[in-house]
């Protein structure tokens, strides 16, 4: 009998504590994890990893998630992976900007391994 297949997850975000809480809740969960701290990395890490979901923060340093979003959703080899926006700040403005970037869905920080994992399963196939 064939092993499934481990659902790949990458946390971008230049906070430490949000990318180990979000690393160690999904481990906990069977996931693998890949992490990045800024745009930068996340293009490595999305060549590298090959994730098959990211959570990405919108407030980083060097490259935005916003601008990360847009070249992931305008390269063909990576425009099919589900974007999930992060950010301390719930409001409009950030979620329609995501919205046009190309993300997929909004989330805001603190959040539980519920909306986490919930998140994933809403955005890939069983």
């Amino acid at each position: 009998m064939a092993k499934a297949k481990q659902t790949k997850v990458l946390i971008v975000d230049d906070s430490e504590t949000i990318r180990r809480t979000a690393e160690a809740l999904l481990k906990k969960d069977g996931y693998a994890v890949g992490v990045a701290e800024d745009g930068f990395q996340a293009f490595s890490a999305i060549v590298d990893f090959e994730p098959d979901i990211i959570f990405l923060d919108i407030m980083m340093p060097r490259l935005d998630g916003y601008q990360v979003c847009s070249v992931i959703k305008n390269n063909p080899e990576y425009e099919h992976i589900p974007v999930i926006m992060l950010s301390s700040k719930d409001n409009v403005f950030d979620k329609a900007r995501g919205r046009v970037s190309g993300s997929e869905s909004f989330m805001s920080k603190p959040f539980s391994k519920e909306e986490l994992t919930n998140a994933i399963k809403a955005h890939l196939p069983v």
